[in-house]
């Protein structure tokens, strides 16, 4: 059957035809807009009481590292228990850890910010593996499979943009601890409809009982890597995120850039708010561009996997253009645009490798590949996220951080371009 492109009317028709994919990706939907709330409101806790960037890079590093070091021992828990359940005690755990964060409101308890969203970063490493891993043993066809990738990606984004826009606004209009109540009952919300979802998950039948003893058993840690190695193609896929991961540096630049170049003034509000106004406006543009990328790129290239490794390559090229025209922007609305663009880039990126993914690996070590390709995301993108922070303090431009970003995308786009795609040639 020749390849169809993926229309709008698919989304719809994966929605209401398959009840259990709804339930993933209503879950999906309320708990990622809660997140999004909550990261605007933490990220301008940290500039109240710190007036440091350092510490919002800090913030970020440990919203994303500590998934590298979980990410054995998630991937192990979730290629061996019921993901279903793995992801409902994630979510259960997250409802109680951002409560913590109303005990937040001196900078002697700063660090307490930071243990919250260590805690908070271990759920997700658990989380999301499972998440991902599941969504095939949801699907009927590979095209379903593209759909529900390209769904996935693009609700993340809308999610984004709804949230970073309304976490501003509600922060602005009742504070910051509204926004930390929501994002708790959104993971409540999460966890009830992960609850219904009925799966058949192959995986735990062939497996013996798991005992906690297991996780110092690191055999099938052992096992994963040989099945990675033993792959080429795979392997090369597998490190496409850890590429995209060197964009990590807009963890810091656009709060910044929303804080101090670009701030809404909006009536007689205080500058901090304004702030905030600014940090939603740029955050939701990123999430305008994740959401438009997957649409048109999906379009584009359908299920035909010759195209979805070829966007690949697009993706980072667009990330180039659009961290350099940042750089350049002098108004707000050029800004918008160039973030814009470089995430439609990204969020192609993200859904062309997680799609090639899904259809390359067996459904036995699903849970490590993605564990492991979270893994090496997480590490480029706090390596980045840091130093775009200590650059920040110490006195370097936001926009020339931001162009020299762009520039850095050259890097895994050449190394995809030259070393990768010639593997599917032989």
């Amino acid at each position: 059957m020749a390849a169809r492109p993926v229309s709008l009317s698919a989304y719809a028709r994966l929605i209401k035809s398959n009840p259990n994919f709804r339930r993933l990706w209503l879950a999906q939907v309320v708990s990622e807009i809660g997140d999004w709330f909550y990261s605007i409101a933490v990220y301008s806790l940290l500039l109240e009481l710190t007036g440091s960037a350092k510490a919002v890079a800090i913030a970020v590093v440990l919203q994303v590292l500590p998934q590298f070091f979980i990410a054995p021992m998630a991937g192990v828990v979730n290629d061996r228990v019921s993901r279903r359940k793995v992801m409902i005690f994630a979510d259960l755990a997250r409802a109680a850890i951002v409560l913590g964060m109303l005990a937040v409101k001196t900078a002697d308890m700063v660090p307490l910010v930071y243990g919250l969203l260590l805690l908070q970063t271990f759920m997700w490493g658990f989380f999301e593996p499972g998440r991902t891993a599941t969504l095939p043993n949801l699907m009927r066809t590979e095209d379903d499979l593209l759909v529900g990738n390209a769904l996935s990606s693009t609700t993340w984004s809308f999610n984004l943009m709804a949230g970073a826009a309304l976490g501003g606004l509600v922060a602005a209009a009742f504070g910051r601890d509204a926004v930390f109540v929501i994002n708790s009952l959104t993971f409540l919300a999460s966890a009830a409809f992960l609850r219904g979802m009925k799966v058949i998950e192959p995986h735990v039948e062939r497996q013996p009982g798991f005992r906690p003893r297991d996780l110092a058993d690191f055999s099938p840690v052992i096992e994963g890597i040989r099945y990675v190695s033993g792959n080429v193609r795979l392997l090369a896929t597998l490190l496409v995120k850890s590429g995209l991961g060197l964009l990590g540096a807009h963890w810091v630049i656009l709060p910044i850039y929303g804080e101090r170049i670009f701030p809404l003034q909006i009536g007689d509000i205080d500058p901090q708010r304004a702030g905030m106004l600014g940090m939603s406006v740029l955050m939701g543009s990123r999430g305008v561009g994740a959401l438009v990328g997957p649409l048109i790129g999906g379009y584009w290239a359908g299920s035909r996997r010759s195209r979805l490794r070829l966007g690949i390559l697009a993706g980072f090229i667009a990330i180039t253009l659009g961290y350099s025209g940042l750089g350049l922007a002098s108004r707000i609305g050029w800004a918008i645009a160039a973030v814009i663009l470089a995430h439609a880039g990204g969020s192609v990126i993200w859904v062309f490798s997680t799609t090639l993914l899904h259809l390359q690996a067996d459904d036995r070590f699903r849970g490590r590949v993605f564990a492991a390709d979270f893994g090496f995301l997480v590490v480029t993108m706090s390596i980045m996220s840091y130093a775009a922070g200590v650059a920040l303090d110490w006195g370097i431009s936001v926009r020339t951080i931001a162009i020299v970003s762009g520039s850095v995308a050259l890097f895994p786009a050449a190394l995809w371009g030259i070393l990768a795609l010639p593997l599917w040639k032989e």
